[in-house]
């Protein structure tokens, strides 16, 4: 399996370095990692985590500006993409088309090969322009997946609200992972605590 993983200057990016160190520890996954140069400072702002570490997590580092690189060709096979987490910009780009870098020309190309796009768009609170890009982006076949934590796993941690959301995003891409558990239903308790009016 071969997985391209971008990661932008939104807040977040938790999410793209938790997804890279689930990939990689579970083998069998060819990871191909491009920053953007405001990704690069925030990684480091949020996490203390220096770009050097962060491409070791991935098989192959791409530079932004290298446009020539293998991933953004339609004939370099790839099972999917994940932009983790995808700026308000990069959105834009990838809405309309846009490839002025590397990560939205190999997501331009994901689309164009109908492979899936999945963007962690993060940003709070939208006005009209992001709304229209999310839905210009979800109509060309991107798949939205906003970091937006569930509290039904009881999470007590930051590591456990990641953790369940990075999950999903595996699952997106069918791999299998130990992050989260799946959703099983209300026990037979709680659903006779439920009034039958508000079932």
């Amino acid at each position: 399996m071969r997985v391209i993983v971008g990661i932008t200057g939104a807040s977040g990016s938790i999410y793209g370095l938790r997804l890279l160190e689930t990939l990689a520890q579970g083998g069998g996954v060819e990871l191909h990692l491009v920053v953007t140069h405001s990704g690069k400072r925030v990684i480091k702002q949020e996490t203390g985590r220096s770009v050097e570490e962060v491409r070791k997590l991935a098989h192959f580092w791409h530079d932004i500006n290298d446009v020539g690189a293998c991933i953004a060709s339609g004939s370099f096979k790839r099972d999917g993409m994940v932009v983790a987490p995808c700026s308000m910009k990069t959105l834009a780009a990838i809405a309309c088309s846009y490839s002025d870098n590397l990560l939205s020309r190999a997501a331009d190309v994901t689309l164009k090969e109908r492979r899936p796009l999945i963007l962690m768009a993060r940003e709070t609170p939208l006005h009209l322009g992001h709304v229209r890009n999310m839905l210009q982006a979800t109509e060309m076949g991107a798949i939205l997946l906003p970091p937006m934590p569930s509290f039904y796993h009881h999470p007590r941690t930051i590591d456990d609200i990641v953790n369940h959301t990075v999950g999903r995003v595996l699952d997106l891409l069918g791999v299998q992972h130990q992050l989260s558990t799946p959703w099983s239903g209300l026990d037979e308790l709680s659903v006779v605590d439920i009034p039958p009016g508000e079932r």
